[in-house]
């Protein structure tokens, strides 16, 4: 095989410097890349697979895997700061970007030898995109309640199944796909696969029409007796609602990344738009209310900034309360993204609902991150019982 490119954002930031160079690297992708077409792809539904596989070239298709695969082998807190960024210049592509970081952390993590080294150099470099395929039509935030099934025929098994609101579908190279292996055993009879896109009986849905996140496809992924070798198990047998849920909890600080990025630029759009403002005489800029509602708008934000920042660290520290403060994070950076995008629109009155300024897309954006990698109902959930079990 040939050596695998090492990416720009590589080796681990051990420095402020470092660490600046990095943010600055992405923040300049993001700006030069995503910000001008931002607006263009959200009404065409254009997916950027080239823009993407810039990215890659830069080291966001593997922000933390390990660099023996092409990974750039950075920490959480470096990966947070990074999505933030890239969420300034389109949430829907930050997401996105997250969602394949996701998979390709879980073949990093759980994978064998020769999975990490047949899939992850592809993915890393963005040449192909990874999908994850938790959600089902009848199982959203239950996900133990998954009811596709895998049964072991010889070497091999056979996938049955549909998979909902899946980010990258029909777009991906590779689906890590949870499937259940025991039908009496809850949680523990559910495994992991990988499956590649060109596999027979996999197939796709057609394109959602959804409300934002228009840059990415979200389709169904329908596997009919879909066969793939034993040695495509991620893991090992049972293990797939446990890798399910140590993804999400790196996923749910990725998209609360997203969300304080999204919001961030919502906000600093809505100062300068006060200052350029005039009414009844004056800018609103002059106006008390304006004036507590851009306080209030920034005061959220960086509460929630430091809220993903202690999560990303404890995840970083193994700590054993990450998960719980994965959860507080997303729940509080998604909650207040949303509500500071919405009141920037508000503060740009009927210019706020125009395409062209933008700050409608991101409404739209940040809105169903209040939803995925587990509701926010479901984030207070996991807050309570492990509350509750000290």
């Amino acid at each position: 095989m040939d050596a695998t490119p090492v990416p720009v954002l590589a080796p681990v930031a051990t420095s402020e410097d470092e660490r600046a160079a990095i943010i600055e690297a992405v923040r300049d992708f993001a700006q030069s890349e995503l910000a001008p077409h931002a607006l263009e792809w959200d009404a065409t539904s254009h997916f950027p697979r080239e823009t993407l596989q810039l990215g890659g070239e830069l080291g966001l298709g593997g922000i933390y895997v390990r660099e023996d695969v092409g990974g750039s082998g950075l920490s959480r807190s470096d990966a947070a700061a990074i999505f933030e960024e890239l969420a300034k210049g389109d949430p829907a592509i930050a997401a996105y970007i997250s969602i394949h970081n996701m998979v390709a952390w879980m073949i990093d993590t759980y994978g064998s030898g020769a999975q990490r080294h047949e899939w992850l150099p592809l993915l890393t470099s963005m040449q192909g995109f990874g999908s994850y395929c938790l959600t089902e039509p009848g199982a959203g935030s239950d996900a133990a309640a998954i009811a596709t099934s895998a049964i072991r025929s010889g070497d091999e098994y056979v996938l049955t199944g549909v998979k909902q609101f899946i980010s990258g579908g029909g777009e991906a190279s590779v689906y890590v796909v949870m499937a259940r292996t025991d039908a009496d055993a809850g949680a523990r009879g559910i495994t992991a696969f990988l499956v590649p896109a060109d596999t027979p009986g996999l197939s796709f849905g057609q394109l959602e029409h959804k409300m934002g996140w228009n840059a990415q496809p979200t389709r169904q992924v329908i596997l009919d007796e879909v066969r793939v070798p034993a040695a495509n198990v991620l893991g090992g047998d049972g293990d797939g609602f446990k890798i399910a849920m140590a993804a999400l909890d790196g996923g749910r600080i990725n998209i609360a990344a997203c969300s304080l990025g999204g919001a961030q630029w919502a906000l600093d759009r809505a100062v300068t738009y006060v200052h350029e403002r005039f009414t009844f005489g004056e800018p609103l800029a002059e106006k008390q209310a304006v004036v507590f509602a851009l306080a209030d708008m920034a005061t959220e934000l960086r509460a929630a900034r430091a809220l993903v920042r202690d999560a990303a660290a404890a995840l970083d520290a193994k700590a054993p309360d990450a998960s719980m403060q994965c959860a507080m994070a997303k729940r509080f950076a998604t909650d207040a993204g949303f509500t500071v995008a919405n009141q920037a629109l508000q503060l740009h009155g009927g210019y706020g609902y125009l395409h062209d300024y933008g700050i409608e897309k991101v409404v739209r954006d940040l809105r169903v991150h209040q939803i995925l990698e587990g509701t926010n109902e479901i984030m207070r959930v996991i807050i309570g019982r492990q509350l509750l079990a000290r």
